[in-house]
């Protein structure tokens, strides 16, 4: 495969072999996974993700998003203590935004790394350095070096997530994969609803230190899980006949492209958050770094939603970016404007993980399939609804847990749209083109979440939000700058208004 060429816009083009609308199942690929590749091709019917045949590698893979959901849940619970701990509640945006700007560059890496010698090694890379961000963030000093800390997750997690969609396309049958993504959504349940109770009473008894330096202990089962099968399974290039010398090289122009990429959305980032004309002139640089990287890295037709893979691929940065923007300032909201704990807003988003799981669950179901264009029109419709309703509860008047149930909901429509988009990906990629297809997907996710990430925390900054009062255990909480979050909430519902638009682009083309 090679790294992400721009593509026509027709699903022949998109798959990457002209005149097929859609490619063979992924098998596990490389002499490595001679064994393993019959064993995809020819499973039985009978055979599930816990079937004999799968079971080892499905724990193994899904503990590794079992870590990440860990991470996730727990410390957007600990953000706003740790934030003001560090004087930092500024450039309480970036603390997010820098995890995805650093994944970026990761991912790329990680497409063709796993396009090239298999994904064992971005994997086992990335897990590491996950673990070692959150010790930096853990033993941090100031702000800037717990954006450090995150960006160093944001690189690992990169690798990972990639990494991982690799080992689904190569690993298991078409036919399973939809269970294994929804097998993925369903990893977040548990951490989604213990994560922000145990990382709420961490912080508050603890500190909010011992929710980053905790977490890296979970690291060894999945490590010892996944890799022995991923090894067997889906390690080495794509190809027993492809030259040598090709497989083991990386096109440095898409290296160079991703580094563009990252540095761009940084300066943009950085330029938000300063709200000085001064900030102009690193904007401007962030620009022009940013758009032809974006342009050499997703696939042509993307930003004018082209019927096919570039659909799907856009999609599911606007589903993304709007409600990971929107939901990184619900906990900050209901601490410094209702006055709940940590614990207390955390958990407002437990039942979340949930209805995700429960939203990717419908989509896998066979009976299904027909209508999967309407089931992501529905989901980004319940985004939209869930993101607009969150701000009602500046008003005193309208009960808090108003933000749990309209995000119940939100989570369910996520739940729909990001596992289809997952599956659609799979079934447009050819297997030599697994890699670069996943970076392109998560590139588009994160990229979203960085920009809508550094257009809410510039309103919210602009608005006051750096100055609200950070009351924890008042009955009312502050007042203050009820508007700076309403900045934040509405335009991101707008966008993934537009979600529900490009979610009927999505149909392939027969």
């Amino acid at each position: 495969m090679t790294a992400l060429e721009p593509r026509d816009t027709d699903v022949a083009a998109t798959s990457g072999h002209p005149g097929r609308s859609r490619p063979p199942e992924a098998p596990a690929t490389g002499t490595a996974a001679a064994g393993a590749a019959t064993d995809t091709a020819t499973g039985t019917a009978t055979d599930t993700v816990l079937g004999r045949a799968y079971r080892s590698l499905s724990v193994g893979i899904v503990s590794v998003v079992l870590l990440i959901a860990f991470e996730a849940t727990a410390v957007g619970t600990a953000m706003p203590v740790a934030a003001r701990e560090l004087h930092g509640l500024p450039l309480y945006a970036f603390a997010f935004s820098g995890f995805f700007t650093t994944s970026l560059f990761g991912m790329v890496l990680a497409g063709q790394w796993s396009d090239r010698r298999g994904p064992l090694g971005p994997l086992t890379a990335g897990i590491g350095a996950f673990a070692a961000g959150l010790l930096l963030a853990g033993t941090a000093a100031t702000m800037w070096v717990f954006i450090a800390g995150r960006a160093v997750q944001g690189l690992g997690g990169g690798l990972v997530i990639v990494a991982l969609y690799v080992v689904v396309g190569r690993a298991y049958p078409e036919r399973l994969r939809p269970a294994i993504m929804a097998a993925f959504a369903a990893a977040w349940v548990v951490p989604s609803i213990v994560g922000p109770l145990a990382s709420g009473a961490v912080t508050e008894h603890l500190g909010w230190r011992w929710v980053f330096i905790g977490i890296p202990v979970l690291v060894v089962f999945p490590l010892a899980m996944a890799l022995p099968q991923i090894r067997r399974r889906a390690s080495g290039p794509v190809g027993e006949g492809a030259d040598e010398e090709t497989e083991q090289s990386f096109d440095l122009r898409r290296i160079r492209l991703a580094l563009g990429i990252s540095f761009g959305a940084g300066l943009l980032q950085y330029a938000a958050q300063d709200l000085r004309w001064i900030s102009l002139i690193p904007g401007a640089a962030g620009a022009a770094l940013l758009v032809p990287a974006v342009r050499g890295l997703l696939p042509r037709g993307t930003y004018r939603a082209a019927r096919g893979l570039p659909s799907v691929v856009l999609l599911r940065g606007v589903a993304a970016g709007s409600f990971i923007a929107a939901e990184s300032f619900v906990p900050l909201m209901l601490v410094t404007q209702r006055g709940l704990s940590p614990t207390l807003a955390g958990f407002s988003l437990a039942a979340g993980g949930g209805t995700w799981a429960l939203g990717s669950w419908v989509q896998s179901r066979p009976r299904m399939a027909p209508y999967r264009e309407r089931l992501m029109t529905l989901g980004m419709v319940l985004v939209a609804a869930a993101i607009a309703t969150a701000p009602s509860v500046l008003i005193h008047s309208v009960p808090v847990w108003t933000v749990a149930v309209a995000w119940g909901f939100g989570c369910f429509g996520m739940g729909l749209v990001i596992a289809s988009t997952s599956v659609l990906l799979l079934r447009l990629s050819a297997p030599e083109e697994a890699g670069a297809n996943s970076a392109a997907l998560q590139i588009s996710d994160a990229l979203s979440n960085v920009l809508l990430l550094a257009v809410g925390g510039a309103a919210f900054a602009a608005l006051g939000g750096g100055t609200v009062a950070h009351t924890t255990a008042t009955a009312t909480g502050s007042t203050a700058h009820p508007a700076a979050f309403a900045a934040v909430f509405l335009p991101m519902a707008g966008v993934a208004l537009v979600g529900v638009w490009v979610a009927r682009r999505v149909r392939i083309p027969s």
